[in-house]
């Protein structure tokens, strides 16, 4: 149970609510936003008491019935329940450290899709292995040192160099918002991974973008489902982003294609025949 970060999301989700969002009179003006504790602990039929401890890190475990009931009264989506669960340390344990290891038939898969950009991304966002599309079309990620190829990190902590922009994607406020709500899950899950801890930390530290957007507690993306690319050589390049997940590892196999004789498909062409002569420009 991680109980201050189990606060905080109580609390940045009860701000979020108004009490007319929940059926309640707004009333009096307010001094401060969302419901008040109290009202939070009569729908969730708890005591105000308990509540106040939950949200100030001081309360013993909840149960799943008081979670259930919480859940509720924030008027939670799935995902956001899985996560408080998961805070709570009622989801099922996973292991204490995030794997990097790729699955070999995956590794054969990457090779087995010569137009499509394709790539294996870890819990917190590390490329692991890539096929020969994808170092075109982004980088040539075997000439990067292992920690320089997490996309969290070039996300919020590039430098003005121009490799260190997000490729050039059309959607990079959207992409460091998911890095952040993706990146809270990932820490509830492997809480004592260093990998994940440190890099949480480097990027609270080093980039006030990302310490604002993680104290805002977002746990639920939009799925991205196509993704605009301005490539040094070709221009720019519009691909269906597609990302699966990859249970038993808790990886994300991520694939960027294009319908049959689109403009972004005639791009992929191209830089199937550059290969990896086109990511030396982003150098």
């Amino acid at each position: 149970m991680d109980k201050q970060e189990l606060g905080a999301f109580l609390r940045s989700r009860r701000e979020r609510l108004r009490p007319e969002d929940v059926g309640l009179p707004s009333g009096p003006r307010r001094r401060t936003p969302g419901l008040r504790r109290e009202e939070v602990a009569v729908l969730a039929h708890i005591s105000t008491e308990y509540y106040v401890r939950l949200e100030q890190g001081r309360a013993p475990r909840p149960s799943g019935e008081v979670l259930a009931g919480i859940a509720g009264a924030l008027r939670l989506t799935d995902a956001e329940s899985d996560h408080l669960h998961v805070l709570a340390g009622t989801a099922p344990a996973r292991n204490r450290l995030h794997r990097r290891d790729v699955r070999p038939s995956i590794l054969a898969l990457l090779e087995r899709l010569p137009q499509t950009a394709a790539f294996v991304m870890s819990a917190a966002f590390e490329v692991l292995a890539w096929n020969d599309l994808a170092a075109a079309l982004m980088e040539d990620f075997a000439k990067r040192a292992p920690e320089d190829r997490n996309l969290a990190r070039r996300a919020f902590l590039g430098s003005a160099r121009a490799d260190a922009t997000l490729y050039g994607v059309s959607d990079a406020a959207e992409f460091r918002h998911q890095v952040v709500m993706e990146l809270h899950t990932t820490l509830a899950r492997y809480p004592t991974d260093p990998a994940v801890t440190g890099l949480v930390d480097e990027l609270r530290d080093g980039s006030p973008e990302f310490a604002r957007l993680w104290e805002r507690h977002d746990v639920q993306a939009a799925p991205m489902l196509t993704k605009t690319f301005r490539h040094p050589v070709v221009g720019e390049i519009t691909v269906d982003c597609d990302s699966l997940t990859l249970t038993d590892r808790d990886q994300h196999l991520v694939l960027y294609s294009a319908p049959p004789g689109s403009p972004g498909a005639e791009a992929l062409a191209l830089l199937n025949v550059l290969g990896a002569q086109a990511s030396d420009y982003r150098r």
